[in-house]
Order: structure tokens, then C-alpha cells, then sequence
């Protein structure tokens, strides 16, 4: 009777499904931005805390804005026709083709503009498509490239699965543009340099998965990139720019007031375990990692329309297997560390909060606070500091104009935050922090302007003021000062002073044509007994350090 009666509760549960979930890379910032941009007019409601979104839910989205379309403007009205034809699949259609090369009823489509080739029938919808970008950078020191090219696959299956595959295989050539230690916002990569001979690095990028998804939630094992907390410069929970990495993911939204995200990632640590590394017959040495995990969860909650209230914890652990406690999504997973590691030495645990405001129309306001370690007692010490990440921003678009928007955004980060004193129990994976770009004891001011005078031509520019100061170590110990007395923001170690500007435009579906000047001053200063140069050769890409007029002008079918 059990048996047949679970068989019953999975039939309705099925029944109930209609919807699916692929992930749209973050990288698509134009895309994402209209997704903004429509929520800030107050036409959809999005919780932007969470990201990357599925395409399910974009596609849900833009049809919302498109059943009110008569209070958007014409070039508001042409992009989201535009981005709708993007979505096609998600509509139980082919997609929309500019140049087709053979077209079998309603069932096979092969393009050449852009180039694809989709396959759906009753049950199944499936595309094929090549993925190829590349940029050309040249400045007073050099002028080099930076490419990448491969294959991406998605499918539909019945009313319930999902399954996608991305295969990026990048070069960089002359400079490697994302060392784990570099303050820039470029995708993290596991390099092979000067391979083959040739100066520069190569890295591979495979994302992908397999998702069940119900009418309220979906469930997932995938291998992707994560992005936690309101920002448009950089979140400070989790930017989503290292590595991509496996997990299993939960998402769900049983009430409108209320969503619930969580995932369980098998990070990389890089840290060599000593008693599991041999040496093999034939005398070479197998070195092997210590594993590593992370647990995170984000509670937020919406006690009225078009206003988020975020918070969650997480936990970095390892030397240990998987453990089932943190398998459990809702959990205080630094009480659990407390239980499963009495009297030893801790796991890496974090908070974190996000408040999200567009009750004002036309207005984001926006909250993000990281906590890695907290105390009472540091608050009312002067000489004591929390190690936390603060950021604070708004983006106000189409107020009394149209196609503009205004951003400013502020972050300071406090020293020690993402830091942790255990190698293999880092807020990192492959060695890139999973927070923000700056990491601590840093502070940074950004503002923006954006205007589209097309519905998908956008025209940029932006101030960023960036400092990095003291680069302290998680040290304690006898004779070494107290870890949370240390001077905060105190000695400049590296600055950043640059303008950009920048435009985009996307000809057809999944592609983008783009262009940027940049003046820029990076430097370092000489403190805690290192040279300036040693801190711009730890932060910064030899191609940007000292002042420079940097042009890009790139193509991208398919995003990094």
C-alpha cells in the first residue's frame, strides 16, 4: 500500500509541473540589465539577490512585461520583442533565425545566422549551437588578444527536466588576465602557460547539468557559476567570477512572499593531502588535494511588494566527507561545526544579508553585508574591528527621461574578511576568493551612466575609484598583533583610478558586438617592507600597471 501510494503522490506531483530550468550564464550583462531595468519600472518582481537566473524564469518575465507593454516605450517595446525571440524554445517554438539553411516543418531548423541547429518534437526541444568570442586590447605597452571558442547544448524533456552542457576552451595570449591574486573582475581560469610554446595561457571552462523543476522549485546537479547579493560592479557574498564548480542546487518558491535558495559545492582546495599522494610504479609522484565543500543557503522574504529581505549562512569545510548534516538546506550550519567538531578546531562559517528596495519607481536601493567573523564585544572596543563587507548602492533608470540609467555603488571591506588562518578551509576554490574581487581591508567607490538611444545599442561610462590598503595574513600567535586590532584601511598598498567608456550592441539573438576606451591609473606604494612594484605585480595584469589609454573592440556569440 506504501509503495503504491508514493506512486501516486509522484504522479500528481508531476502533474503539477510545468516548468523547466536551464541557467543563463551572469556574463550576459545586457540581458540581465533589461531584466532590471523592467523590475525597476515595476512591471515584474525579481529577487536579484539570486542569480544566475533560468531561462524558464526569464522568458515568465519578459511575457509579464509583454502583457503590459503599452507602458513601455518604443525602444523598450522593440528590445523586449527582441529578447523574446531569444526565448523561443522556452515558448514551445524554434528559435528565430535570420539566415536559414534548411528548415524540415516545424520540427528542424539549421541557421546560419545565427548559427544553430534545433531539433523539437512532442515531448523534446533541443539546440545546438557553436560558442566563439574574441577581444583585441591595445594600449601604450602592448597590444594582444583574448579569445575563446567551443559548444553548448540544451534540451527540453517533457515537462519536467532540463539538461545543458557549455564547453568554453579560452587562450589569452601574452598575458594571463585572472591570477587568483589579480583585483580584476575577469572570469577566473585554471591556466596551462606558455603552452606549447606560446607566450600567454590557455584554460578550459565545461558548465552544465541536469535540473528537475516542479510548478514552485527545481532541484539540480550542476557544475556552474554562483552569484549572491545586489551589486552591479561585484557582489560581496558570492561574485560568481572563479571557476565554475559542482553542486547540488534547491531552489524554491512556495509562496509569493517567500524564496528559498540553497547548494551544496564540492570546492577545489589545491592543498596537497600528504598521506593520500604516493609514489606510482613507474616512480612519478601522484599528488593528491584534500577535498574540500561548501554549504550555503539564502532565506528571502517579500512582506510586500517589490521589496527583498535576504539573509543565510554558509560554511567552508573539509577533511571530512561529505557531511549529511550539511546536506540538510535550511540549517545554521556554524552551530552544526560546533556539534560535529567539539573540542577541535573549527570548520569556516559566514552570514550574510541583502536588502533589496523598488518601491520607489524607477529607483533600486540596495544592501549587501557579508559577515565572516562577528562579536559583540568588537563593537563597543574602538581598537577592534568585525571582519565584515559592506555594500550600499541605488540605480535609478528612466525618471523623467527615458533610456538612461545612473548608478552608484559603494563597498568597504573590513581586514581578515574571506580570510581564514586553515589552507584547506579558505572562502576560495582553485584560489579564487568566492567573494568580492577586492577582498579585504579594501574600499571602493563606482558610478555609472547609461544611455540606449536603440533597443539593443547601449552607450556606457563609469568612474570606478578602487583601493586596496595593508595585505595582512591570518596570523596568530605569540608576538603577532591580535588579528582583529589591525589598522583598518590604513596604508595604501594599491589604487585604482579609472574611467571607461563603453558600448554594446547585439545584432541578432546570443550575440554582442562591443567597444571601450579606458584611461586608467593603477599604482601600488611601498608598505610593510614590500616594494610598489611587488603589489603591482600581486594585483594587476603587467599590461594595465601605471597609467594607460587601453581600446577593446570585441565579438562574442555565445557568453564567457
Amino acid at each position: 500500500m506504501k509503495r503504491y501510494l508514493s506512486f501516486l503522490v509522484f504522479i500528481l506531483f508531476c502533474k503539477l509541473s510545468v516548468s523547466q530550468s536551464i541557467f543563463q550564464p551572469v556574463s550576459d550583462k545586457s540581458l540581465y540589465e533589461f531584466i532590471d531595468e523592467l523590475a525597476n519600472l515595476q512591471l515584474i518582481e525579481i529577487n536579484s539577490a539570486i542569480k544566475p537566473y533560468s531561462r524558464q524564469f526569464i522568458f515568465e518575465k519578459l511575457m509579464e512585461a509583454d502583457k503590459m507593454k503599452n507602458n513601455l516605450n518604443k525602444r523598450q517595446q522593440n528590445e523586449l520583442a527582441f529578447y523574446l525571440k531569444e526565448f523561443s524554445l522556452e515558448n514551445q517554438q524554434l528559435p528565430v533565425s535570420y539566415k536559414t539553411i534548411y528548415h524540415q516543418n516545424d520540427s528542424l531548423k539549421i541557421s546560419l545566422i545565427a548559427p544553430e541547429a534545433s531539433w523539437k518534437s512532442k515531448d523534446v526541444r533541443i539546440l545546438f549551437r557553436p560558442v566563439y568570442g574574441i577581444r583585441f586590447i591595445s594600449n601604450e605597452k602592448d597590444k594582444f588578444y583574448a579569445s575563446y571558442g567551443g559548444l553548448e547544448a540544451q534540451a527540453y524533456v517533457g515537462k519536467n527536466w532540463s539538461f545543458y552542457a557549455s564547453l568554453r576552451d579560452n587562450y589569452q595570449n601574452k598575458y594571463i588576465l585572472a591570477k587568483p591574486g589579480f583585483f580584476t573582475q575577469e572570469m577566473g581560469g585554471n591556466y596551462k602557460i606558455n603552452e606549447g610554446g606560446r607566450k600567454g595561457g590557455d584554460f578550459s571552462e565545461m558548465r552544465g547539468g541536469i535540473t528537475y523543476t516542479w510548478n514552485w522549485g527545481d532541484i539540480a546537479l550542476i557544475k556552474d557559476h554562483v552569484q549572491w547579493g545586489d551589486n552591479y560592479n561585484g557582489s560581496n557574498i558570492f561574485s560568481g567570477r572563479t571557476p565554475s564548480f559542482a553542486m547540488i542546487k534547491l531552489h524554491m518558491k512556495p509562496a509569493k512572499w517567500f524564496d528559498f535558495n540553497y547548494y551544496h559545492g564540492w570546492l577545489v582546495s589545491e592543498v596537497i593531502d600528504s598521506t593520500n599522494s604516493y609514489i606510482t610504479s613507474n616512480g612519478d609522484f601522484r599528488a593528491v588535494y584534500r577535498n574540500k565543500y561548501i554549504a550555503a543557503n539564502m532565506f528571502t522574504f517579500t512582506p510586500w511588494r517589490n521589496f527583498n529581505f535576504s539573509m543565510g549562512n554558509s560554511i567552508v569545510y573539509s577533511d571530512m566527507p561529505v557531511q549529511a548534516a550539511y546536506l540538510i538546506p535550511f540549517m545554521f550550519f556554524k552551530s552544526i561545526d560546533h556539534t560535529i567538531n567539539h573540542s577541535i578546531d573549527n570548520q569556516n562559517s559566514q552570514m550574510y544579508f541583502n536588502i533589496s528596495s523598488r518601491n520607489i519607481k524607477h529607483l533600486h536601493l540596495y544592501l549587501s553585508y557579508f559577515v565572516d567573523e562577528f562579536s559583540v564585544n568588537r563593537i563597543t572596543d574602538s581598537k577592534r574591528t568585525n571582519f565584515t563587507s559592506t555594500k550600499v548602492g541605488f540605480r535609478l533608470s528612466n525618471f523623467m527621461f527615458n533610456n538612461y540609467s545612473l548608478t552608484t555603488e559603494f563597498t568597504q571591506t573590513m581586514p581578515i574578511t574571506y580570510k581564514h588562518r586553515v589552507e584547506s578551509t579558505t572562502f576560495e576554490t582553485n584560489q579564487f576568493n568566492l567573494g568580492h574581487y577586492l577582498r579585504d581591508n579594501s574600499q571602493e567607490i563606482y558610478i555609472a551612466a547609461e544611455f540606449k538611444p536603440y533597443k539593443t545599442l547601449k552607450l556606457k561610462i563609469s568612474y570606478l575609484n578602487a583601493f586596496h590598503a595593508n595585505e595582512y595574513k591570518y596570523l596568530e600567535g605569540n608576538g603577532m598583533p591580535k588579528i582583529d586590532e589591525l589598522p583598518v584601511l590604513q596604508d595604501k598598498t594599491w589604487s585604482n583610478q579609472t574611467i571607461e567608456f563603453r558600448t554594446d550592441y547585439r545584432p541578432w539573438q546570443n550575440t554582442s558586438i562591443f567597444a571601450s576606451y579606458t584611461k586608467s591609473n593603477i599604482k601600488a606604494y611601498n608598505a610593510d617592507g614590500k616594494t610598489a612594484q611587488y603589489y603591482l605585480n600581486l594585483f594587476t595584469p603587467e599590461y594595465l600597471q601605471g597609467e594607460n589609454n587601453t581600446f577593446t573592440l570585441g565579438f562574442a556569440y555565445g557568453f564567457q
